[in-house]
């Protein structure tokens, strides 16, 4: 089956530019917020959607999206909501869809249950950050079996062998993270983000996209001379939770401004 998020780089990079991949809580600040939320996002020239379902031990998450999250539990977020709120974004913009989630809660609801229902809805595919390969057989066959992509996360420590396995069990893109604790310095995290994409591209990755604390257009055009495409989270969550809807929208469009000045360099 083909790649729906695959099929959505390839049409940004005919068009000369990077992708650009938005990421936000569903939830947040309520449900029906989170929905207007992602598609201002698409209609502001988002590319792929990321959408995280709430969870209550965030352990990956900084403390922007910690607080978003948070605020999205307290106000009643309940995991269905999920497939709700899929249904709604994809009824009416046709930007693929990945969710962001910890295992746990797919677990807990059921492997299949959740691939079925995450079709059912509209839905491109999973994002697993903290489960691996070698341990998502399970995930690996209900996504071989519903055609939904199957994203996992690369790192800098990743040996070789691993990086083969991560290349060979993802689809429509290598999430690739500069590293795996607190952002540091820009410069060293980009030149560890480089040096990974170079090696995830040796063991023959053909998409992979970066995510580094990507807060500008500058940022965002850097990233795209050696990515597929560029991930932005935080600087999202914070322009909904400061600036609601409208301030979302300025802020995405000044990000995504920053595909198309890569189209010289990639």
């Amino acid at each position: 089956m083909s790649s729906r998020v695959a099929a959505a780089i390839d049409a940004a990079r005919a068009e000369g530019r990077g992708a650009f991949i938005g990421y936000l809580p569903i939830g947040f600040p309520d449900l029906e917020t989170s929905i207007e939320a992602a598609v201002t996002l698409v209609e502001n020239g988002v590319d792929i959607l990321e959408l995280g379902p709430p969870y209550s031990d965030p352990v990956m998450d900084g403390p922007v999206i910690q607080d978003a999250t948070q605020a999205a539990l307290a106000a009643g977020f309940r995991l269905r909501d999920t497939f709700t709120a899929i249904r709604e974004i994809t009824r009416r913009v046709d930007a693929p869809v990945l969710v962001m989630s910890y295992w746990n809660p797919i677990v807990q609801f059921g492997v299949d249950r959740y691939a079925d229902e995450l079709v059912a809805a509209g839905g491109a595919g999973l994002i697993t950050p903290d489960v691996t390969p070698e341990a998502a057989g399970e995930w690996i066959a209900a996504s071989e079996r519903t055609g939904l992509d199957r994203v996992f996360l690369a790192a800098p420590t990743s040996t070789d062998e691993r990086l083969d396995l991560i290349v060979r069990s993802t689809t429509g893109f290598v999430y690739t993270v500069s590293t795996m604790g607190i952002t540091g310095e820009r410069a060293q995290l980009d030149a560890a983000a480089r040096t990974l994409v170079g090696r995830l591209r040796a063991h023959g990755a053909e998409r992979a996209c970066v995510g580094i604390g990507i807060s500008n257009a500058d940022h965002v055009s850097g990233v795209l001379e050696y990515a597929d495409g560029a991930i932005v989270g935080t600087a999202l969550v914070r322009a909904l939770a400061e600036g609601g809807i409208e301030g979302l929208a300025r802020t995405a469009r000044a990000l995504t401004a920053g595909t198309a000045s890569s189209a010289t360099s990639a």
